[in-house]
């Protein structure tokens, strides 16, 4: 895959609402061409997920899944419009999968709007004082644009390694969960959620569940 700007890719993926990895595909296919990016989204019926999003999902189902001899456990809720998507073989893989992925990627919240903002707080409290220590060591503070610049960038990846969606899929690490969501939606014509889960794991402390919603 071509190297791709990132702010290209974020404007056909506001623009589109289709995921990351197939804006940055569509833009490598075309030679960055955003027109032509967008067409061939459109063709491919990627950009079908998108116009479903805001759809109701009333349906669905309740999912468990038990690793390592007992060791870790996982239940989840996932949504969808119909009982009959709900009972499709396809889409019960698909909730298998997410399932799998919990189980051995230990996201800790669905979405980056569910993360606790004390948890980001704490984050960002940890990495400025990383930064102010390491300048006092070199004897070189960096300047306060800059330092705010690199919490940026640190607490993006912490949540892009907590939240569910955004982790790579462990299937296939060059789709996000997130990605995977929306092929599966213009695979079977309905929105789907992924409304929340629970991962246990024996031995772990009470407060450190991994507890989403």
């Amino acid at each position: 895959m071509s190297e791709i700007n990132p702010q290209l890719v974020k404007t056909l993926r506001d623009k589109t609402n289709a995921g990351m990895m197939d804006c940055k595909r569509a833009l490598a296919e075309c030679d960055g061409d955003l027109e032509k990016a967008e067409d061939l989204l459109r063709k491919k019926g990627i950009l079908k997920a998108g116009s479903k999003s805001s759809r109701a999902t009333k349906e669905g189902v309740i999912a468990s899944y038990i690793h390592m001899q007992g060791k870790v456990g996982v239940l989840v809720e996932i949504n969808c419009e119909t009982d009959f998507v709900a009972k499709n073989e396809a889409f019960r893989d698909f909730v298998k999968d997410i399932t799998l992925h919990i189980a051995a990627s230990s996201p800790i919240c669905v979405s980056r709007e569910s993360v606790p903002a004390s948890l980001v707080a704490r984050e960002r409290e940890i990495a400025i004082a990383q930064l102010e220590e390491e300048g006092k060591k070199s004897g070189k503070p960096k300047p306060a644009n800059i330092v705010e610049k690199i919490v940026e960038g640190k607490i993006d990846k912490f949540l892009a390694g907590i939240c569910l969606l955004d982790q790579p899929f462990i299937k296939n690490p060059d789709q996000t969960i997130n990605d995977f969501v929306k092929s599966k939606i213009a695979e079977l014509g309905e929105n789907i959620v992924i409304r929340r889960f629970t991962r246990y794991m024996v031995g772990e402390a009470i407060e450190s569940e991994k507890v989403a919603e």
